[in-house]
């Protein structure tokens, strides 16, 4: 009975956070299909993501690629599921192969990794991946000083390197955007999302493509409706639908 309640209370918490996105992109001038909240269900049981599920929900996100791996066949393949964590190499063939039905991998911070899902995705004959360039918009050494301006000026041409990488050294990936996670111990400041949104402009600058086509994903449980009134295309929101995580007892 527990479970129910979960899944049922789950579904219910889906609801109020899709309202609120489409009223904080109507607030933005946008449609309300231009957001994308994805549901980031890590430690929940596959009871509770059924039951978000069921309710109309189809765009999950894992942040580990072992709980990913185990959750998936449990669950319908018309889940499009969302790799948001920290990816290591050695891990990408595991992950590409266990989850058929993964639809981006929004962490890609470096070349190494892209590099790598690149040949993972041409070994296993899987369709092109979409991916998003994670930005470090932390500046932890300069946020608070006068220096933010030089931070986000090499920030943007780190990100711009990055992405031109991916779309145009890629040829199994498919560029789709930009990720932050915000500060370090993951929570965001209005700095944060105008660093990301900064990185868009010289991104779409660069690779010589519309705005429209580099989504930002950036905004979570305690601030996604601030993130998609500055321009975030895809929100991150787990305790908000989910509830606190669940992690084992040592």
């Amino acid at each position: 009975m527990a479970s129910v309640a979960a899944a049922e209370g789950a579904a219910a918490a889906l609801r109020s956070v899709l309202s609120r996105a489409q009223h904080a992109a109507a607030r933005s001038g946008r449609a309300p299909e231009s957001v994308r909240v994805v549901a980031v269900s890590k430690t929940k049981p596959v009871g509770v993501i059924r039951g978000v599920y069921d309710a109309g929900h189809r765009c999950f996100g894992e942040n580990y690629v072992q709980e990913l791996i185990d959750k998936a066949p449990q669950l319908p393949e018309d889940i499009e599921w969302h790799f948001i964590g920290n990816l290591q190499s050695n891990k990408a063939r595991a992950l590409l192969a266990g989850v058929p039905n993964l639809d981006m991998v929004e962490s890609v911070d470096d070349q190494k990794i892209a590099n790598r899902l690149d040949r993972v995705v041409a070994d296993l004959g899987r369709k092109p991946l979409k991916v998003l360039v994670q930005v470090n918009t932390s500046g932890e050494e300069c946020a608070y000083s006068n220096f933010l301006l030089k931070y986000c000026c090499e920030l943007d041409l780190g990100c711009v390197e990055l992405a031109k990488h991916v779309k145009l050294g890629c040829p199994n990936l498919v560029f789709s955007g930009l990720m932050t996670i915000g500060m370090l111990d993951y929570s965001s400041t209005p700095e944060n999302f105008m660093a990301l949104a900064n990185c868009q402009k010289e991104v779409c600058k660069g690779l010589g493509i519309p705005e429209e086509q580099c989504e930002l994903s950036m905004g979570m449980s305690a601030d996604f409706e601030q993130a998609i009134e500055m321009g975030s295309t895809n929100v991150r929101v787990g305790s908000t639908i989910f509830g606190a995580r669940e992690y084992p007892k040592n």
